[in-house]
């Protein structure tokens, strides 16, 4: 009765087999290639070694499951296969997955033609599509090759043993629970670090937590930024700031620069009106230089505060971009962020003490530097300059441009004739380092004295001649003995005259003389009988 109960039982539970069926044995013994394992009370099967990843997995005593092709062969011995059943645990797993929409791990391969080949589970390969492989379409994807990745199934077939799978959607779904959790958490004012991603004209695309932010060009320092590459680089880490938070646009702003105090916050503790610092050079304009004090504060020198003597046409004559300056604050507008620098007030005003270095009438020395037509400015010393107008050139030219007496970088002696401390002005004399060759004349010679002169220009009204110490009279027509005829016929250029001086004018500087004159003069000496002249005492004579 016993050996029935047994006998049912051992049938009863072989009954339950199936074919096509995955069933679940224990590996009794590992004998050379083969593995023994045993199906339950009566079956035992016999799988190849191969057909385990390794034969160290092959341990006996270890659970495996196993596809039942047959319940018996010819000897008996049920047909089994582990990949059959590894194969069909695995797609079914996928089956299960894809109806779920739930990610799987695979490991990428290698690159192939529109894509990248997958494994999954370490036995069935998938296509990964390169638009599904990141966020946005990338030809670089070399860098997945031999790295474990999470992937959806977008399509299977297991018949063709078709697998298709999405990275994409993953990265999508991850970055949208992350942005979940983030805008559920995300306040202004809280700080976070992120990590730069992409670097754009107008700032840094970043990631927190797998949300982008957005770290503008304005926001990154309180000073200018030119060139974003010199300083951050896709994958460098930064704290940064959150300013702005738009949960239904899903946009947040970050700020570097505001992690640190404004630097015009005590601007005017730091730099007090009156205080003498450094700085550099940042850009030229016309109307000025900026310079950098500090990052985040530029103070400008205004074209005018560049030097006390010189006049300036552009701030390139005497600075350059990168330059360091020592500058004195002359005043600060803090509500519009605006510093006035001074250049020249580093150095005395030389003008300040003009009237005690330099006195009217002092004679100077100084180098012709700049040529107008109404005269030439002279450097006297650095900083003071002089103008010698055309009329202090000289006492007898009439000069129409100072180039015509004097050449650029010469040294000259000069008189001052005015100081204006106010107006910054003195003015020089060229002609006043003589003596006045018409007061020369004037004490040499009287009225009705006769000289013997040239005729240089014959004008419409009369001649003009050649006196002594370089001076030129005028005889006017009605003075000449030849006036009836036309004066070119009379007289001629060069030609030699004996003329009396009729008018000395000191005040309007002119020598008048007459022909006519000289020979009145004559004609009245021969008709009036000279004076008798007292006999001379001479010692000889009463000696005798």
């Amino acid at each position: 009765m016993k050996d029935d109960n047994l006998k049912d039982m051992y049938e009863g539970s072989f009954a339950t087999l199936k074919e096509g069926e995955i069933i679940k044995g224990r590996i009794l013994k590992v004998l050379g290639n083969v593995v023994i394992v045993d199906l339950g009370f009566k079956s035992e099967g016999i799988l190849p070694i191969e057909e385990f990843r390794s034969r160290e997995e092959a341990k006996e005593g270890d659970e495996v499951f196993v596809f039942l092709e047959r319940l018996e062969n010819r000897q008996g011995v049920p047909v089994i296969s582990k990949k059959r059943a590894d194969f069909k645990m695995i797609w079914n797993t996928l089956q299960e997955r894809y109806e779920k929409e739930e990610p799987v791990e695979a490991v990428v391969k290698k690159k192939v033609k529109g894509g990248l080949l997958v494994e999954i589970f370490g036995r069935v390969e998938a296509f990964l599509p390169a638009s599904h492989v990141d966020l946005k379409p990338s030809d670089d994807v070399d860098e997945l090759i031999g790295k474990e990745i999470k992937v959806k199934i977008t399509q299977m077939n297991p018949e063709k043993l078709n697998l298709i799978v999405s990275r994409r959607l993953v990265l999508e779904e991850e970055r949208m629970k992350a942005k979940e959790r983030l805008f559920s958490q995300i306040k202004v004012g809280e700080v976070y670090e992120v990590t730069v991603k992409n670097l754009t004209d107008f700032g840094l695309f970043c990631d927190l937590n797998g949300v982008d932010v957005l770290l503008p060009i304005s926001e990154i320092a309180w000073d200018r930024v030119d060139n974003l590459s010199e300083t951050f680089a896709p994958g460098q880490k930064i704290k940064t700031k959150v300013i702005a938070f738009d949960k239904s646009a899903e946009k947040v702003t970050v700020s570097l620069k505001q992690l640190t105090p404004h630097p015009w916050a005590k601007i005017e503790e730091k730099y007090p009106i009156g205080s003498r610092i450094k700085g550099k050079v940042t850009s030229l304009t016309e109307y000025g230089a900026f310079v950098e004090v500090e990052k985040g504060v530029e103070g400008l020198i205004h074209i005018s505060e560049m030097s006390w003597t010189k006049t300036i046409h552009h701030p390139s004559q005497i600075l350059r971009v990168g330059d360091e300056v020592e500058v004195i604050v002359l005043d600060i507008d803090r509500e519009n962020r605006r510093i006035s620098l001074g250049l020249k007030q580093t150095t005395p005003d030389p003008w300040s003490v003009v009237d005690e270095k330099y006195k009217i009438g002092d004679r100077v020395f100084c180098t012709a530097k700049f040529f107008r037509d109404y005269g030439v400015f002279c450097e006297i010393e650095e900083g003071i300059e002089g103008l010698i107008r055309n009329q202090d050139l000289s006492w007898t030219k009439k000069v129409n441009h100072p180039k015509e007496v004097i050449k650029k970088g010469q040294r000259l002696e000069a008189v001052i004739l005015d100081i204006n401390k106010e107006r910054r002005r003195i003015l020089l004399s060229l002609k006043h380092t003589k003596e006045d060759p018409l007061y020369q004349f004037f004490k040499t010679y009287k009225e009705n004295d006769v000289l013997r002169v040239k005729v240089l220009d014959i004008p419409p009204t009369g001649l003009v001649v050649s006196l002594p110490f370089g001076l030129e009279g005028f005889v006017h027509q009605n003075q000449l003995r030849e006036r009836e005829r036309r004066l070119k016929d009379a007289y001629k250029i060069g030609q030699e005259l004996e003329l009396s001086i009729s008018k000395i004018d000191l005040e309007k500087r002119r020598i008048l003389l007459s022909e006519r004159g000289k020979k009145e003069r004559e004609e009245e000496l021969k008709e009036k009988p000279l004076p008798k002249v007292k006999k001379k005492f001479r010692l000889e004579d009463h000696l005798k």
